[in-house]
């Protein structure tokens, strides 16, 4: 853990880092960029380097991890590094890739803070650095001896169903003929395409199929820009030129939101738009298993003709022994269901229920809040991001 003098250090400038640190990586980006254009093109997301989401997100990380080691010096954060390594792992991070992060990274502290960064006040933040670099690499390293691979696999769409008029799901199949990896329900991959600039351009999606099968599913919402933010490079490729027949690169499965339940434990599965694809899978997992245990079922969406994979969302919430399905639409709300957004108000649950949320931000911040207010531990709320984790981690898992 951080040394006495470090810790010392690194409390005293952490507000000033803090204050900084949106700069900071401002610069780091900029000098890490010209030097490794690559980096750009083939591994960091570019649509949310032109947000500034994944800068946000690497801010947030650092702050949270510094502050957790000074407030807790004998803890390690290890659902937030547990959370990274599964993102890194399914991009294929390597090592050798923690030094030149490193290198540019403080050449940015240095520019923006100047003077202020003394001897031991570098040498404070990069025992910070190493301690959350090696740790995430033990990590990773363990995630790629389990999947036995660091890289991504070719495989071909044998089908593409078209969900929605911005979803579409594709079915997959190895293009070298070989075995397929089960993964845990609530898993995602990672999906490498060629761009027409050359770009090998990566994004994460959640497998929407059931665990066992030997083809992998997954599901695709097309983005759409709006002001600043550009529409999604790959999500619009997807949608656009990728047919049966077509072969994409997937990561082998990688995610921490996965079922860890026995059979009798009172489940809630809340999702908002995409959100829904790792719980339909989970929801297979459970009828597949025959879970006993009462299973909420709640989702969010604009209308009923927007909500993806909603037959197959109702299909194995049926199938299990004992499940309550609510389903909430902003507009054309069906009977049956209700109008407006996710609401627990009028939903019974169970102070012991493991729950499992995937949505938008805003939505998994109201319903964690919701279920906190009625008696739900807040060590029992687990949650998955789609893109850079911009703050629901240090609110806890």
């Amino acid at each position: 853990m951080l040394s006495e003098q470090s810790a010392a250090t690194v409390r005293a400038t952490l507000p000033a880092v803090g204050a900084a640190i949106g700069e900071i990586t401002e610069r780091f980006y900029g000098r890490l960029f010209a030097a490794h254009p690559e980096l750009l093109r083939d591994l960091f997301n570019r649509g949310n380097q032109a947000s500034g989401a994944q800068k946000q997100a690497l801010a947030g990380s650092i702050a949270a991890f510094a502050t957790h080691l000074v407030d807790n010096p004998d803890q390690r954060p290890d659902a937030m590094l547990g959370r990274i390594a599964h993102k890194h792992a399914s991009l294929g991070v390597a090592p050798e890739h923690y030094p030149i992060v490193h290198e540019h990274l403080f050449a940015a502290i240095a520019e923006v803070l100047g003077e202020a960064v003394t001897p031991e006040v570098a040498a404070a933040w990069t025992e910070v650095y190493w301690l959350m670099a090696n740790a995430l690499v033990a990590i990773e390293k363990r995630l790629y001896e389990e999947s036995g691979s660091t890289g991504r696999r070719p495989w071909e769409v044998v089908e593409r169903i078209e969900e929605t008029a911005d979803v579409v799901t594709f079915r997959l199949r190895p293009a070298d003929g070989g075995p397929v990896r089960d993964f845990r329900a609530g898993q995602y991959v990672s999906v490498q395409v060629e761009l027409a600039d050359g770009a090998r351009q990566i994004r994460q999606y959640s497998l929407s199929g059931a665990p066992g099968e030997t083809l992998r599913q997954f599901s695709v919402k097309r983005v759409q820009g709006a002001g600043a933010t550009p529409d999604g490079e790959v999500s619009n490729h997807l949608h656009a030129r990728v047919r049966a027949g077509d072969v994409v690169h997937l990561s082998e499965p990688y995610g921490d939101l996965v079922l860890d339940t026995d059979a009798e434990t009172p489940l809630l599965l809340a999702s908002a738009g995409i959100g829904v694809t790792p719980m339909v899978a989970m929801l297979a997992d459970l009828a597949a298993g025959g879970h006993r245990g009462p299973v909420t079922v709640v989702h969010g969406d604009r209308s009923p003709a927007d909500h993806a994979l909603r037959t197959d969302h109702e299909h194995y919430a049926e199938k299990l022994a004992d499940a309550s399905v609510h389903f909430f639409y902003e507009r054309d709300a069906e009977a049956g269901t209700r109008t407006g957004l996710v609401d627990l108000a009028g939903i019974a649950v169970p102070a012991s229920t493991r729950a499992y949320l995937c949505g938008p931000l805003p939505f998994m911040r109201a319903v964690r809040a919701q279920l906190i207010e009625k008696g739900v531990a807040p060590a029992g709320i687990h949650y998955e991001v789609f893109g850079p984790d911009l703050g629901l981690a240090r609110q806890g898992s």
